[in-house]
């Protein structure tokens, strides 16, 4: 009998998955945090993880399980049901390990759909994911982060995870009108028109920046 953890902190949600992945003749455990769900899966080495990515206090944390699970049990095929619609999220996910993903919004069957894919080694994504994932991929600014100096990659990093001027300046020891300067700089490198399309450029870019 296959094997499959369902990793997520919405009652509701856990449920649902639950019978739908139970119909396919599963036998499915539920995990309600991160660290349930690490364990979980490192104790019934399932051959299959559902995983949700947004926890209490932990946004976008089930990229780190992945990751986890990823190195500790490399037998367990992961998928991500996620209401994260970003392409740039969803080519994060697939970095860190996952093999398929599915919108929470989507109809049920995409998640049995998913599932029996990933379960047989395949990937899965829905079409419109896969078109806006290969976009991004192909976004020609991509490489034009390999030309940043270390200070700039680490000005964008900070930005992508939510850091204002001030904290910025503060991690990199230098003044405040460094960093509006850097930012200014980078914005016009880039073609952005303000720093909010700096910071968005920042988050689907931050794979590229590790």
């Amino acid at each position: 009998m296959t094997r499959i953890v369902v990793v997520d902190d919405h009652p509701i949600v856990l449920r649902g998955a639950r019978r739908l992945l139970e119909d396919t003749g599963a036998e499915v455990r539920e995990a309600a945090s991160l660290c349930q769900g690490y364990r979980a899966i490192l104790r019934h080495e399932p051959d299959v993880a559902v995983i949700d990515l947004t926890f209490p206090g932990r946004d976008l944390g089930g990229l780190a399980l992945i990751g986890r699970v990823r190195k500790r049990a490399p037998t367990t095929r992961m998928m991500v049901f996620s209401m994260h619609a970003d392409p740039a999220v969803v080519a994060r996910a697939l970095a860190a390990g996952a093999v398929g993903y599915v919108l929470k919004d989507a109809p049920a069957g995409d998640l049995v759909r998913a599932y029996e894919q990933v379960r047989a080694g395949r990937p899965y994504l829905d079409g419109t994911l896969a078109t806006a994932v290969a976009l991004l991929q192909a976004d020609p600014r991509r490489t034009m982060l390999t030309t940043l100096t270390k200070r700039e990659r680490r000005v964008l990093t900070l930005l992508a995870e939510g850091r204002g001027y001030t904290a910025i300046a503060e991690d990199l020891s230098v003044s405040y009108k460094t960093v509006t300067n850097a930012c200014a700089a980078l914005r016009q490198r880039f073609g952005l028109a303000s720093l909010t399309e700096l910071t968005h450029f920042a988050v689907r870019h931050a794979g590229d920046l590790r």
